[in-house]
């Protein structure tokens, strides 16, 4: 391994510090005090030097074993990020220019027992603007990112992050470095390169087998002979093949018949059954007398991507099934953890994903702005039930088709599967992020004439190269070419359709600020929701750590500055004034905090309604539209500090979103909507059975803790994996039974029970504006901390219903059991689940309690 210490020098010189490889020059600079910390202030655009440099990283090393042994030896990059030329011994071995390929360079005849290894880097933006300048004949938009996100020109020229030279919940640190792995192999017959396991059920002998496919480099001159021994102990299976390995790079394949009488446990995803994974030794024992053993973890789960015909609809189904079972899909989208990836520890991967599990999410979806994801991610996707919607990283551009960029594009598609396919947790393959919709709905602005060569070039790189790479290294799952698409409506109208947010197929993505969020009429009725949400501020103990006080207020330059969505300050405060007071407190810090508690609340609720909305329409086909099976929101987690639409903070911090999607989520949820004056209740379940349950419904007046009345429908069925009507009223009966209501005056609540503890999240409806709520006091709110354990208690209090009730407890790393709650009794236990040592006295003294009448 070359991991370790290196040196890293500016281009002319005059900066030279010791680097960490894997690494890259940012965090270089930061671990030896040279620069502060990149996320602080403005030093996105303070820092730009760094990105337009070339620098360098070179150290010596010695040979480990007697180079005169070795037929063949290798320097083998993970991960270069991104361009450069690369010298041993001051000879050039190659040069790189895609961050997501694996580069490997012959270095047999250069090696020596001492060794001097230069990585040669050239600015990324440098090399980007100069690769649009050579493409000549025709423009490749778009040039530049809008002048609010401060990011650079040209990224679609470039096989990078797509997100590193900015994007509109990021910030542009187009990095350098070696940001994976790097090492010498040496080997003498032959080597194993890639390895991968696919799982495959026969249906006619119902039998699952096991594809093992092997790349080796086989650098004798003639063939090798040998044997493959599988064995997977728990499935008392056990094969050995005969094999002849050809002089080159080529793969063997293996099918593995599993032992009929063997129980094989499914993959499933989380909430729907276990994640069990069996242990495989696999010995490969060639004439040569080397032989390599190879230890991996085998799963079992089929998956099938349905679209067909919908009775009662125009279009297409679009859902997936599991082991022949229709799931639908809950979670949201991820982007990358952080702008420098060395920074991803697998403690940063396990946290977020453990809260995307925690949360009731059984799918994510890897974004195609960002990187493909190190093995960990997958490993522990594979290992909690996550399933992945994988695109490849091409996102809201076009994107160049010559020789070179092609055969670049090719090496990183094929590397990319062969190095993931083997992991059940990735569902499906999609070419790019918003592609198709950007030709069909003409973002770019093309003359009507010159659009024919556009489509001609997305046709070769999405369907021509990268759809037959997948297709050709991977059939065991399904690949759609764009997302938001229609699907196979799309690959009928010539693989780019008229409308890819056409409800009738596909996937849609969907935002609107304009509109009243809390209005259900207001979304599309769609197959499958792969992209929708809003905007919040992150809490003000994760802006604090990248800000000072001049900082702190709504309007300051730093929030205008850390906003790259054009005008989301203002649409977050419209959107907020909708349905709550605005903060006017003369204090502009306490009105920063109100303004950002306010924006949480503001988001929850909208994309609450929203995926609500979502999960009830899953059964149902009103107009030809439903059958919805997928709700995706955007997005999952926050690469910087800063306002942006994710429900995981920088570090990891809940915001509200995220424990209202715990509850929205929910494998059983009663779910409420009016329409034309009617109160209709929906009960829907992701439980593979029946369940018989009572539906209780409370109405309180938000002036007293005493609910007005009651009422519990019993022996209610709710249906497996679905979402069935379960009780409907006209409200203004509803509220003449409960006497004294208004729309204005009085809240429902409701939540199903069943037997043996079952137990709904208790869900709420606003019949009004809660600035239009009548009879809200303002409440005592209080708290008392103790420990159990290894969790703590917090035992609340109220003296009045108090909405939106949230607990913070600042930098403290933890969760809370609940959070952001409609508090309707006078007392309430809530655990609090911390990621790191703490005690109830750091606990009480950093706790803040708000509620909605706390902010004035």
């Amino acid at each position: 391994s070359l991991r370790g210490s290196w040196r890293l020098c500016s281009g002319n010189g005059s900066v030279s510090l010791r680097a960490e490889v894997p690494g890259c020059v940012h965090t270089a600079l930061l671990c030896q005090g040279l620069i502060q910390d990149p996320y602080y202030r403005f030093n996105d655009v303070a820092y730009r030097w760094i990105s337009l440099d070339n620098w360098t990283y070179s150290r010596t090393f010695k040979t480990p074993f007697d180079i005169r042994k070795w037929q063949k030896v290798n320097l083998v990059f993970e991960g270069v990020d991104t361009v450069a030329q690369i010298l041993l011994n001051n000879v050039t071995l190659g040069r790189t220019d895609n961050m997501f390929n694996r580069y490997s360079f012959d270095i047999t005849s250069v090696i020596q027992e001492v060794n001097f290894v230069e990585v040669r880097f050239l600015s990324a933006i440098s090399y980007a603007a100069e690769q649009s300048r050579c493409h000549k004949g025709y423009s490749i938009p778009p040039a530049c990112p809008p002048p609010v996100q401060k990011g650079e020109c040209h990224v679609n020229f470039i096989r990078k992050e797509q997100c590193s030279f900015s994007w509109d919940w990021g910030p542009s640190f187009p990095t350098q470095g070696i940001w994976r792995d790097v090492r010498i192999e040496a080997y003498n017959h032959y080597h194993l390169i890639y390895f991968s396991t696919t799982p495959l059920f026969v249906k006619s002998t119902q039998q699952w087998c096991l594809k093992v496919e092997s790349i080796f480099d086989v650098v004798s001159s003639k063939p090798i002979a040998g044997l493959v021994t599988v064995n997977i102990p728990k499935l008392q299976t056990q094969q050995t093949f005969s094999v002849k390995l050809q002089p080159g790079e080529g793969s063997i394949v293996q099918l593995v018949n599993i032992n009929k009488s063997a129980t094989v446990e499914p993959w499933w995803p989380n909430g729907h059954g276990k994640q069990t994974g069996y242990n495989m030794t696999t010995t490969f024992t060639m004439e040569a007398g080397c032989q390599i053993e190879k230890f991996s973890k085998v799963y079992f789960r089929t998956v099938e991507l349905v679209q067909e015909p919908i009775p009662g609809s125009p279009g297409l189904s679009f859902y997936f099934k599991i082991n022949g079972r229709p799931i639908f899909i809950k979670g949201s989208n991820w982007i990358p953890a952080d702008s420098f990836q060395d920074r991803v520890t697998s403690d940063t991967l396990r946290l977020l994903l453990k809260s995307a599990a925690d949360a009731n999410m059984n799918a994510l979806r890897v974004w195609g702005g960002g990187v493909y994801e190190q093995d960990e991610f997958y490993d522990i996707c594979d290992e909690i039930g996550i399933m992945i919607w994988q695109d490849f990283m091409f996102a809201c551009a076009l994107y160049p088709t010559d020789q070179n960029y092609l055969e670049s594009v090719r090496a990183e598609v094929s590397h990319q599967v062969r190095r993931l396919k083997s992991h059940p947790s990735i569902i499906l393959w999609s070419g790019n992020n918003e592609n198709e919709a950007a030709i069909a709905s003409n973002w770019f602005s093309i003359p009507y004439p010159d659009i024919g060569v556009y489509i001609k070039d997305y046709v070769t790189l999405y369907v021509k190269n990268i759809r037959e790479i997948v297709l050709c290294e991977d059939k065991s799952r399904p690949f759609v070419v764009s997302s938001p698409t229609n699907g196979l409506e799309s690959v009928k109208e010539g693989w780019l359709s008229r409308d890819p947010y056409d409800t009738h197929y596909g996937d849609t993505h969907f935002y609107d600020y304009s509109n009243d969020c809390w209005n259900w009429t207001m979304y599309p009725k769609t197959r499958f929701a792969s992209e929708y949400g809003f905007q919040s501020w992150p809490s003000f103990s994760t802006i604090e750590k990248v800000s000072s006080p001049e900082d702190w207020s709504y309007t300051s330059n730093f929030s205008l500055h850390r906003q790259h969505h054009e005008g989301g300050n203002i649409q977050m405060l419209q959107e907020t004034g909708r349905h709550f007071k605005l903060p006017q407190c003369p204090d502009p810090v306490k009105q920063f905090k109100d303004m950002i508690y306010l924006t949480q609340v503001m988001q929850a609720q909208c994309i609450k309604t929203e995926t609500e909305f979502f999960r009830f329409s899953q059964s149902e086909i009103i107009n030809g539209e439903g059958h919805t099976m997928g709700a995706l929101y955007w997005q999952l987690n926050d690469i910087w500090q800063a306002p942006s639409w994710a429900s995981l903070e920088y570090g990891g911090k809940w915001k509200l979103l995220h424990y209202f999607a715990q509850n929205f989520f929910a494998p059983l949820l009663p779910v409420a909507y009016e329409d034309k004056g009617m109160l209709h209740i929906y009960g829907v379940s992701d439980f593979h059975e029946d369940h018989k349950v009572t539906l209780r419904v409370t109405v309180h007046a938000w002036s007293s803790l005493e609910p007005v009345c009651t009422l519990a429908k019993e022996g209610v069925t709710v249906k497996a994996q679905s979402a069935v009507p379960i009780y409907k009223e006209p409200i203004c009966d509803l509220l003449e039974r409960c006497r004294n209501c208004t729309r204005t005056s009085c809240v429902i609540t409701f939540c199903l029970v069943g037997e043996d503890g079952l137990q709904s999240p208790r869900n709420h409806y606003f019949l009004s504006s809660l600035k239009d709520a009548v009879g809200l006091e303002k409440t005592q709110l209080s708290a008392s901390v103790s420990q159990q354990d290894d969790i703590y208690i917090f035992a609340l209090q109220t003296t009045a219903i108090a909405p939106f009730v949230t607990l913070d407890v600042g930098s403290i790393k933890g969760r809370f059991s609940d959070n952001g709650f409609l508090m309707i009794e006078k007392k309430k236990m809530v655990a609090f689940y911390p990621w790191q040592p703490t005690s109830v006295e750091e606990l009480e003294s950093s706790l803040i309690l708000t509620s909605l009448l706390d902010v004035v």
